[in-house]
């Protein structure tokens, strides 16, 4: 089964099998995990900040940057599909008690002017803007790279007017890989910054969240004990995050020439209309013509070896991964003009 739901559906290869065996464990709660330990130092020193903090999921790591940077009544600037809009079960206002303020970004990506015009007066009429948060590489958007220079504006203004920022860098390594701009560079500009290891990385689980602010650090981790994500004996997780960050981030760029040859692939299907342009790393979106429905095409690639996801009306998506080979790529691509000809 070629499987090109998500980037999460990797499995842990063998050799990263054997570095969860052998990790040497503690109780990560009182700070005794030496592989938790590692981990974070290392993940801080990736993206360029003094301290991290190991936590089970993205969307996790989300909340716990809101919890810590905004008040409950205070307003975050997001973009209008971001994953903490679409994809955290609407947790920033149950668990943070913030509201969103939503800018419709082109594929994901917010203008400098478009946040600059969110951002709420000092009026005590008028909820307060508490926090800037950006995703880059954008799901939604296409798995789209947010160019550096617009990050560099939007943070001029975020400075200007006192305001925090968090990344939301759950593929920010394929960013990295894609653009040749370091994860420190892209980082420097927010106050905190998130990254996952169980996507495009291939851990089974966790990511990182990383700040400058030692006092930021300790709010993250109150915070996370808080929302049930203080882990005991993580080393065993914590290792298969260090063999991700150790072997799995230049290999990004295969994910990003399988989608592209995925893409040039389907855009030969007539039922398919793709913009070739769009895709940017490892996640593609398309459209379909077809008089079966979403579930039925799913279900009838499926029935000849291939998962994908339908996301909405004809649109579909496609993901490549650590687990997907040159030659599945092209077996997808045959499976896709078979069936959509039938």
């Amino acid at each position: 089964m070629i499987d090109l739901r998500s980037d999460t559906v990797t499995k842990p290869s063998e050799a990263m099998r054997q570095a969860m065996a052998r990790a040497e464990v503690g109780d990560d709660v009182y700070g005794e995990d030496p592989t938790v330990n590692r981990l974070q130092d290392m993940g801080a020193a990736l993206v360029g900040k003094a301290v991290a903090l190991f936590v089970p999921s993205g969307t996790m790591a989300n909340q716990l940057a809101l919890r810590a940077q905004a008040q409950p009544g205070q307003e975050v600037i997001v973009e209008s599909r971001s994953h903490m809009v679409r994809y955290e079960q609407g947790a920033g206002g149950a668990l943070a008690g913030v509201q969103f303020h939503w800018v419709p970004g082109e594929h994901g990506i917010m203008t400098s002017e478009q946040v600059e015009a969110a951002i709420r007066p000092k009026d005590p009429h008028t909820i307060q803007t508490a926090l800037i948060c950006v995703e880059n590489t954008h799901n939604s958007g296409g798995g789209t790279i947010y160019p550096l220079a617009t990050i560099e504006r939007i943070g001029a203004i975020a400075r200007q007017r006192g305001l925090p920022m968090h990344l939301d860098g759950a593929r920010l390594f394929n960013a990295v890989v894609a653009t040749g701009t370091s994860a420190t560079e892209y980082a420097k500009h927010f106050t905190t910054v998130s990254f996952c290891l169980s996507k495009g990385l291939g851990a089974p689980a966790g990511s990182l969240i990383a700040t400058n602010d030692r006092d930021m650090l300790e709010k993250l981790r109150r915070f996370r004990r808080m929302y049930g994500g203080g882990m005991r004996q993580a080393g065993v997780l914590a290792a298969a995050g260090i063999f991700a960050l150790e072997h799995n981030i230049a290999r990004l760029k295969e994910d990003h020439d399988h989608a592209k040859r995925l893409a040039h692939l389907l855009a030969q299907i007539p039922a398919v209309t793709l913009d070739l342009k769009s895709v940017e790393t490892n996640i593609i979106f398309f459209d379909v013509k077809s008089s079966r429905s979403p579930a039925d095409l799913v279900a009838a690639l499926k029935a000849e070896g291939l998962l994908i996801n339908a996301v909405g009306g004809n649109t579909y998506r496609a993901v490549t991964h650590l687990d997907v080979s040159a030659d599945d790529i092209d077996r997808a691509g045959q499976i896709f003009a078979g069936t959509l000809a039938k």
